[in-house]
């Protein structure tokens, strides 16, 4: 988990459990993605349209299903699905900036979509 630690000059710096790192202000991503684009720059490509939307309808599936069963509180819920549902109209896809190509599993792409849509909540 990131934490916002300090704002100056454009940027925001957010700390987790390698240390701090900073961030632009304007970003719906956040740490962990900063981290994937510096470690893994393969190919230079965008995440395709198709797959962002993809990661969208499952976050908000789960953000749905977690609040029909009271796992999460229903503002919360409606928060997480609405910012999902934002990235399915074709919202914020300048903010998914790792490589699509990356060192594992898709674990980058899953924490920048992740990030993106929980800043999108927060608001």
């Amino acid at each position: 988990m990131a934490t916002l630690t300090e704002v100056k000059n454009g940027v925001r710096i957010e700390k987790d459990f390698l240390g701090e790192k900073e961030v632009p202000n304007y970003a719906y991503y956040g740490v962990q993605t900063m981290r994937a684009v510096e470690n893994f720059p393969i190919t230079g490509y965008k995440i395709h349209e198709g797959l962002i939307k993809a990661f969208a309808i499952v976050k908000k599936a789960a953000a749905l299903a977690n609040t029909d069963v009271g796992r999460l509180e229903l503002n919360k819920g409606g928060a997480i699905a609405e910012a999902a549902q934002e990235i399915l109209d074709g919202k914020w896809h300048d903010h998914f900036i790792v490589d699509p190509i990356q060192g594992g599993a898709g674990t980058s792409m899953n924490m920048n979509a992740n990030e993106v849509i929980a800043n999108r909540a927060l608001e």
